[in-house]
């Protein structure tokens, strides 16, 4: 997997390691929280679960397959999936 080339689907994301994070500033708290909501239904869908940092209204976002030890296209579908979660609730 060209992990460049899924990085530019995502443009959002950017890499760290064997991770891709991307931070999003919610309009509020609530917001935010529904936001995480949001992912964790996709997460659980998809048997893939992103570690998320929540700090007033800005989260934290990482993903990584773990059982994998790097990268992997789930990562990166998911990552996708979260940038629609995000737009929808205006962050």
């Amino acid at each position: 997997m060209d992990v460049e080339k899924m990085l530019a689907g995502v443009p959002a994301w950017h890499r760290e390691g064997e991770e891709i994070r991307r931070t999003v500033t919610a309009p509020d708290f609530p917001t935010a929280i529904r936001i995480v909501d949001a992912i964790a239904i996709k997460a659980e869908e998809l048997n893939h679960h992103p570690d998320i940092d929540i700090r007033w209204r800005k989260l934290h976002l990482a993903l990584t397959t773990h059982d994998k030890g790097h990268l992997t296209e789930t990562d990166f579908r998911l990552a996708a999936l979260i940038d629609g979660i995000v737009a929808e609730h205006g962050a």
